[in-house]
């Protein structure tokens, strides 16, 4: 986290207690508590918007990708050119960096 806010919370003493059994740093364990609902949530949300569709976008779905690529109108030349760009590679705690694996 680049920056925070600072913010209260009320817990139960029994709750806090437990924390400080585990962390001693009260909020970090409470932020990676947040983080990881937070990620469920989106996860769940997900689930269930592909689960339960749109009415305006079932269609799509039902199509797959292929055979809606293929309703594409065609161009002249291709919207990406594989032979151009750099390659790069993702390396975690740096982020993209040019070259292959």
């Amino acid at each position: 986290m680049a920056t925070t806010e600072r913010v209260t919370i009320t817990l139960p003493k029994d709750l806090v207690r437990d924390i400080d059994k585990l962390e001693r740093n009260r909020s970090r364990f409470i932020a990676q508590a947040v983080e990881h609902e937070l990620l469920r949530r989106r996860r769940e949300q997900l689930l269930l918007s592909v689960q339960h569709p749109h009415p305006d976008v079932a269609g799509l779905a039902d199509a797959g990708l292929g055979e809606w690529a293929a309703g594409l109108p065609e161009e002249e030349g291709l919207l990406l050119d594989p032979d151009e760009g750099k390659p790069v590679r993702w390396i975690e705690g740096k982020g993209w960096v040019e070259g292959s694996a």
